[in-house]
């Protein structure tokens, strides 16, 4: 594999730990635990999509009259992703986009999605993210989030995001979450049973297969460019730290909800 991956790889191992054995997994005991994290963990779902997108805008050619345009290995490349996160299928085989299907769950386990619904309505009827932000009362970290990643996007560099999209988001979810949320599904199968296929269906799609076409699309894209590559690196130190802070937020909320409950009952 290319040095370079293998350098970032190394340099941001800790940080990936630090992610995969969060003490927010090991927090979350039942479905009330569960609401407070999907409420948090929804915008990381929705501005991935957005970075997706991004780059499939930035690497092929999406305007009319069309032109060939890069490399036709790296279209092929984000092309495939973008099939697979925008237009999967659920449970009963239905298309949808890895976001729908998790409000779906969302929904279906009675999570309160007011806060991410009110965001994307705002922002879709003005473009304003500030106005988005402070009609749906978006958390703190949400906020920060989201903005780090429309920070890269407006960057206009694809290696960059390209990056973050590679390092900073896929295979993040550890198999001690899916164990937890198995666990809770055989007490509660009518509550979760969509947001256990939507983690399963992200090990299974997201952390094998995409993740190697993902890495190998930073590879063309940053190619022999040695500031490429440190600027890649940087970008993704800072999207994993944006990550952290997001889990901290939703771990503090969890406790906090847990020991209003124990105090009240």
């Amino acid at each position: 594999m290319n040095q370079q991956i293998e350098k970032i790889k190394k340099t941001i191992e800790p940080l990936r730990q630090e992610i995969i054995n969060h003490k927010v997994y090991s927090a979350i005991k039942n479905i009330d635990d569960l609401k407070v994290f999907m409420k948090y963990h929804v915008y990381a779902v929705w501005d991935f999509m957005s970075l997706l997108k991004t780059l499939q805008i930035n690497l092929t050619c999406t305007t009319v009259p069309w032109f060939p345009k890069g490399s036709a290995d790296t279209r092929h490349l984000i092309n495939e992703i973008v099939v697979g996160e925008e237009s999967d299928v659920d449970q009963n085989g239905i298309r949808k986009s890895h976001f729908e299907l998790y409000l779906d769950a969302m929904h279906q386990c009675g999570a309160d999605t007011t806060k991410i619904e009110t965001f994307i309505d705002v922002l879709k009827n003005t473009g304003d993210f500030n106005a988005a932000f402070i009609a749906s009362e978006t958390p703190i970290e949400a906020k920060e989030f989201v903005d780090y990643t429309f920070k890269v996007i407006g960057s206009k560099k694809d290696y960059l995001q390209s990056a973050i999209f590679t390092f900073g988001r896929e295979d993040l979810i550890p198999g001690m979450f899916l164990s937890i949320v198995s666990d809770i599904h055989k007490n509660f199968p009518e509550s979760i049973s969509i947001f256990k296929y939507y983690l399963e269906r992200h090990i299974e799609v997201d952390g094998d297969h995409h993740s190697h076409l993902a890495i190998q699309m930073t590879s063309n894209l940053c190619g022999t460019n040695e500031q490429f590559w440190e600027e890649a690196e940087q970008a993704t130190i800072e999207s994993l730290q944006k990550r952290i802070h997001l889990w901290d937020a939703a771990y503090k909320k969890i406790m906090n909800t847990t020991s209003m409950l124990t105090e009240h009952s």
